[in-house]
């Protein structure tokens, strides 16, 4: 008789040294802060982004009928 075949064993993964990580409450509650504070900062420079460019906006657009108002006016004339 045959010996059975031996399946190789697979190696032991290597311990890390590096300390884990733990988050305490507060810590949790500091980077909830945190993420808010940021998204809060980052919603509000792309409102007033938005803002000024609806204004830029409207002011072209007052800009050309005030224009055409004019060049109509001379063209009467």
């Amino acid at each position: 008789m045959a010996p059975a075949p031996v399946a190789p064993t697979a190696p032991a993964a290597p311990v890390s040294n590096r300390p884990t990580v733990q988050l305490t409450p507060g810590s949790v509650l500091a980077l909830v802060g945190g993420g808010t504070a940021v998204v809060l900062v980052v919603g509000a420079v792309l409102v007033s982004m938005l803002l000024a460019v609806a204004i830029t906006g409207m002011s072209v657009a007052v800009c050309a009928v005030v224009l055409r108002s004019i060049l109509n006016a001379e063209r009467k004339h």
